[in-house]
């Protein structure tokens, strides 16, 4: 006796039997159960979840004799009247498939529809089933558009299709459409295991989840699979054998790779994708696999653990990688193995590029270290010249307050200092500035790190500022030199005002608009780029949200909150921009908070226009009348300033 496939041993032959599509069955139950039939069936789904097989047990159900020839109508057919076991081992003469996909012209069409005058043979009902009728063509569904409308009381359409979205709305208006979902893997899972269990076949638990997730929501697909394992791994289903067989990449190696970019440890990364392409293990089931780990992490952090399978072995891991990964960076990680595996049929080298894939993230990787601390109250004006010295101690203000506090009061203010909005960044992040601009130290200041002077000689420290002071000054002493007085004593020596983390966070939330001195120039200059279409697109977008902090003859320094957008291409076209405008000078570009911005401008006039008009209208005689007599109410958001 010749081999039987699962897919086709385990067919479902009832309603009973089958699984996953509980709102089909219990629709068609109840529509044969009170007897309330349509003429004209659609079922949509995706391939091997059960389009067929409902049309056949539909047909027998309508057919049914019963066991004693005296049945009816009726939702759970026999099985072994006449009628249904023609139907189950397609003899039934009253019952018609028809392929549409090799069968797809008016003629054939033309040729089943002749059919439809005869009255049925044997059962009691005749069934036309149409399967891929999407591959009909327009002339066909034509042809078939009368009788499908109206057909005879003894014949039932049943139509079936993968793709819907070609079948015209003219047939679709006249069947009574159901959509068959792909089956959840836990749904498989449980139903391998006990057409398993009814084989006798040998199968190990994550032996089973793997067939269940590589099918893809068709359960003929994971028969076929679980055929396909049991041949291979000569009558078992272990871990190791299906794995090998998918060509699955082993969670260790996903868990090895998510814990080494939480890490931000490049070269484990590298090690690992390296690994991978010494075994042959697949880039893309690679990327797969990250996805699926991460999206029970993301949930897991947005849930809770609990969420979590507690039978699946990996839960445990997952669990562990959630609680050290943080949420955004686990989003951003999964929305990159998505959109990773379109480039690795772009690369000459899978492998490679799933190396660029993974390193993606650590390259985009948010890093709170790199906010530090910034000084806020600075001097009108850039610098005249380039400053060598970076964070060094004393700083300018420090040591002219030491000789003339008067003088460099006057001079120079008391700088403030704060956390880059309250991000919690330790004490000694401080500002630097070096010949190509203002910098940031990444790492806290210590007596070892920090250079005390340029040059060899111990010469005083060269203030820029006290510098240009001019001739009127001259009562002002020399500096005295760079102490080497340990780096805690002359920190504490910077007069520091603290700004709470809460009013920072506010401030960034809502938006805090505060005019400055600089304001008024860059939102006419900026405005003036707009109108002449000297900035455009990302440029565009970088002046508008950038503060001036303050300007010189040949150097403006400007602030942004972002800093993905300190691009150096967008910085040098809108230079350019600014030289065809008349004003040739350079951009120094710094991360902070900002408060005055010509989009921020823009928004607040917006705003005052919008609450003006609001006030005209709510002042209006005829307004008021109608919500004292009427109740009237105005809708938020329809009062628009002209």
């Amino acid at each position: 006796m010749s081999y039987l496939v699962l897919a086709r041993k385990y067919r479902p032959r009832s309603f009973q039997e089958m699984v996953g599509q509980d709102h089909v069955v219990q629709a068609l139950t109840n529509a044969l159960t009170t007897q309330r039939l349509h003429h004209a069936y659609l079922f949509t789904g995706t391939r091997g979840v059960g389009k067929t097989t409902v049309s056949r047990i539909l047909a027998k159900s309508l057919n049914c004799q019963g066991v004693d020839g005296t049945g009816g109508i009726t939702a759970t057919p026999c099985g072994v009247c006449q009628a249904c076991a023609d139907i189950d081992s397609g003899r039934f003469v009253d019952y018609t498939e028809l392929d549409a996909a090799s069968n797809r012209g008016v003629d054939e069409v033309q040729a089943l529809l002749e059919q439809a005058v005869y009255k049925p043979v044997q059962g009691r009902f005749k069934v036309f089933m149409i399967d891929e009728v999407h591959m009909l063509t327009n002339t066909a569904f034509n042809a078939m558009l009368k009788t499908l409308e109206e057909p005879p009381e003894y014949l039932k359409f049943v139509l079936a299709t993968t793709d819907p979205q070609k079948v015209p709305v003219t047939v679709l208006s006249r069947c009574l459409q159901f959509n068959l979902r792909p089956m959840a893997p836990q749904t498989i899972l449980e139903h391998l295991h006990k057409v398993l269990e009814v084989e006798q076949v040998s199968a190990e638990p994550q032996a089973l989840r793997l067939l269940a997730r590589a099918a893809r929501g068709s359960m003929r697909d994971a028969l076929s699979l679980t055929d396909q394992a049991i041949a291979f791994g000569s009558g078992q289903l272990q871990e190791t054998t299906v794995r090998q067989m998918l060509g699955s990449v082993d969670r260790s190696y996903v868990f090895r790779l998510i814990e080494a970019l939480a890490a931000g440890d490049g070269k484990t990364v590298v090690d690992t994708a390296d690994t991978l392409r010494l075994n042959g293990l697949s880039a893309a089931s690679t990327l797969e696999e990250m996805s699926t780990v991460l999206q029970r992490m993301a949930v897991a952090q947005a849930v809770g653990q609990g969420a979590l399978d507690e039978s699946d072995p990996d839960a445990m891991e997952t669990a562990r990688l959630a609680a050290a990964m943080p949420a955004d960076e686990t989003q951003l990680l999964y929305s990159i193995c998505l959109h990773g595996r379109a480039d690795l049929g772009l690369a000459p080298d899978e492998y490679a590029a799933l190396t660029m894939v993974l390193l993606r993230l650590l390259a985009f990787k948010p890093e709170a270290e790199k906010k530090t601390l910034k000084v806020i109250d600075r001097p009108p004006t850039l610098p005249p010249r380039s400053v060598a010295a970076v964070a060094t101690a004393p700083y300018p203000w420090e040591a002219a307050t030491q000789a003339h506090p008067t003088e460099a009061a006057q001079t120079m203010g008391t700088p403030t200092v704060y956390a880059d909005g309250g991000s919690g960044i330790p004490p000694g992040h401080l500002l630097a500035v070096r010949d190509s601009g203002p910098q940031r130290a990444s790492e806290p200041l210590d007596d070892d790190d920090i250079p005390l002077a340029d040059t060899e000689a111990d010469e005083p420290f060269a203030s820029p500022w006290i510098d240009d002071m001019g001739e009127d000054d001259a009562s002002v002493a020399p500096l005295a030199p760079i102490s080497n007085a340990p780096v805690a004593s002359r920190i504490l020596a910077i007069p520091v005002q603290e700004l709470q983390e809460s009013a920072l966070e506010e401030s960034a939330v809502t938006g805090v608009f505060e005019p400055t001195d600089e304001g008024d120039f860059w939102h006419s200059t900026v405005n003036q780029l707009i109108a002449s279409d000297a900035i455009t697109a990302m440029v565009r977008v970088l002046a508008l949200q950038s503060q001036l902090v303050a300007r010189d003859t040949d150097q403006w320094l400007l602030r942004l909150e972002r800093e993905s957008l300190n691009q150096a291409s967008t910085r040098e076209r809108l230079t350019q921009a600014l030289h065809g405008a008349g004003y040739r000078v350079s951009l120094a570009i710094e991360v902070g908070r900002v408060v005055d911005s010509p989009a921020r401008r823009n928004a607040a006039a917006s705003q005052e226009k919008h609450q003006a008009a609001h006030r005209i209208v709510m002042e209006a005689p005829f307004v008021q009348a109608m919500m004292r007599d009427f109740g009237a109410k105005i809708v938020p958001g329809s009062i628009k300033a002209l």
